[in-house]
């Protein structure tokens, strides 16, 4: 999803924000709040952010 959205800012001549790191902290035991949900909340947030700048 990041590297479409920003090939697709690239031929519009668009900058975007850097998405989101990956986690490199998880432990994998499924704690609650796991630092993936934390990534997940923001990678879509940043999705949809892109999606709106590219829409303009």
């Amino acid at each position: 999803m990041f590297d479409t959205l920003q090939a697709r800012a690239r031929t519009q001549g668009v900058d975007l924000r850097q998405p989101p790191p990956e986690p490199t902290s998880c432990c994998g035991r499924g704690c609650n709040g796991c630092v993936w949900e934390g990534f997940y909340a923001a990678a879509q947030y940043w999705r949809d952010e892109a999606l709106l700048v590219l829409s303009d």
